[in-house]
């Protein structure tokens, strides 16, 4: 069996994976002015990696919305095209062993699958997700560039930027923790620094996400809740989600390469 390549092109970033068989050969990320480019780049750059023929290539697995803009066999190669919710939603479940979850797929907007083991269903999305940080931290800070944001919000406070349930409650109630969230920049201080600021913007995107999932499994029987996407290798992204992990028993993960799982599902 020749080699396969799951490729998840995205709004800003195309993912890669390469298989032998059930082996990974190589994965990685590429960013370019356009999908088709990206796309292109990425497949590229992993067959000169890992020293992989264009010819050992037997088959080719696109999804993301990017894909839409491919219309051809690429480079001859049998080319087929996965409906990016299948491939979420297979991806997660593949990366944790688990029969059932709930995705949070979290890339330019972030987008939300329920997946079982005979069945995948988009339950919906929202337009905040890495876009929204990258729009404000330009607006805000100047900055574009994801490694910038994430070196300054290193060094942030929330204190200088969050109102939190402690700044309007004199007494804990069971449901309100005193450290929880009241008004994402609700309190933000005139002497606030940037790093408060990008770190403000990437704490609301993940509680936002965090919330929305709380939301989702209201009613569900389902408990644990899958972290894939590009953000997904963001430092916070642990800290802030894991504080919803007390609510409704349920359990955030962020498997190992989660930044990968839609390119890995689009395989499956």
């Amino acid at each position: 069996m020749g080699n396969i390549l799951g490729i998840d092109v995205g709004g800003s970033t195309t993912k890669i994976v390469g298989f032998r068989g059930k082996e990974i050969l190589g994965m990685l990320q590429v960013r370019a002015a356009d999908q088709v480019t990206s796309m292109y780049g990425a497949i590229g750059n992993l067959l000169s990696n890992h020293d992989v023929d264009l010819s050992d290539i037997s088959a080719i697995y696109l999804t993301g919305v990017g894909a839409s803009f491919i219309n051809e066999q690429v480079y001859g190669i049998k080319t087929y095209k996965v409906a990016e919710f299948n491939a979420i939603g297979r991806g997660a479940l593949n990366l944790t062993g688990l029969d059932k979850a709930l995705v949070v797929s979290m890339g330019t907007g972030t987008a939300f699958v329920k997946a079982t083991g005979n069945e995948v269903t988009h339950l919906g999305g929202s337009g905040v997700g890495g876009g929204t940080i990258i729009g404000l931290a330009s607006q805000m800070l100047g900055k574009r560039h994801v490694d910038s944001i994430l070196a300054l919000a290193e060094n942030g406070d929330l204190r200088n930027i969050d109102l939190s349930v402690s700044d309007i409650l004199n007494n804990e109630v069971n449901t309100l923790p005193f450290d929880l969230t009241a008004s994402n920049f609700g309190k933000m201080k005139s002497t606030a620094s940037d790093s408060d600021i990008a770190l403000g913007i990437i704490n609301m995107v993940f509680e936002t996400a965090g919330m929305m999932a709380v939301f989702a499994l209201k009613d569900e029987t389902i408990k644990d809740v899958v972290i894939t996407g590009s953000l997904a290798e963001f430092p916070q992204a642990k800290t802030v989600l894991q504080q919803f992990n007390a609510i409704k028993g349920l359990n955030f993960i962020i498997p190992e390469n989660a930044v990968f799982a839609t390119a890995i599902g689009a395989t499956i």
